[in-house]
């Protein structure tokens, strides 16, 4: 039996992907550089720094700023964003997780968020379920971000587990290569033509629960 789930936050908890792509959009208008929803498929699950270093080499600018000005355009798209996210609630929370994480709880498995987001603590207080999480990675605190397995490591560890006793949930290609290369059974929520056919993959959270990840840890195990 697993004794851990590791859960991503866009895509997996809540719907905030159109935030961040918004967001985004509106920096790279700026910069005059143009980026659609095709492009931000491959901003999902990245970090900031990361996402915005992306965004800078599609326009061809990366060499253009110094490393102040790379702080200060970040810092500016996440300012945008947070105020993007104010009106995040409960009701926002995807259908079925609630329930899952009652679940997990009720049965003593531990829960732990492993998001790029720095606003993750944030989202989930506007959610009502920091209650149900027994760790936060902050992903400053480690080394490299997603495909890198680093934060699925450190959300195990915050636990007190090994990556290989958990089951991490995600949407993102970025974050199934992350939980594959720590260790940690891939869950996919998402079209088998973005995530593959070689991992667990439910189309919706509704589908997302504590009985289908005990068949799914049976079967992969």
């Amino acid at each position: 039996m697993f004794q851990g789930v590791l859960f991503d936050l866009d895509g997996v908890i809540t719907d905030t992907a159109e935030y961040h792509y918004r967001a985004w959009k509106k920096l790279a208008d700026q910069l005059g550089i143009t980026i659609d929803r095709k492009f931000n498929e491959k901003l999902k699950g990245v970090s900031r720094e990361d996402s915005l270093a992306l965004i800078l080499a599609h326009g061809d600018q990366s060499d253009r700023y110094t490393a102040e000005e790379f702080a200060s355009l970040a810092k500016e798209k996440n300012d945008n964003y947070v105020t993007m996210i104010q009106q995040v609630s409960p009701a926002d929370v995807y259908p079925g997780i609630l329930d899952l994480l009652k679940e997990l709880k009720k049965a003593g498995i531990k829960i732990a968020l492993a998001s790029a987001s720095k606003n993750g603590p944030t989202l989930l207080d506007k959610m009502k379920l920091s209650d149900y999480f027994d760790a936060i990675v902050d992903p400053a605190s480690v080394a490299a971000g997603k495909p890198a397995p680093d934060i699925y490591l450190a959300a195990a560890q915050q636990l007190g587990l090994e990556a290989k006793d958990c089951i991490g949930i995600e949407d993102a290609q970025a974050g199934i290569a992350s939980i594959k290369t720590s260790g940690a059974l891939p869950v996919g929520v998402g079209k088998t033509e973005d995530l593959g056919t070689d991992i667990p993959l439910v189309a919706t959270t509704k589908e997302l629960t504590f009985d289908y990840l005990k068949q799914v840890w049976i079967e992969n195990r």
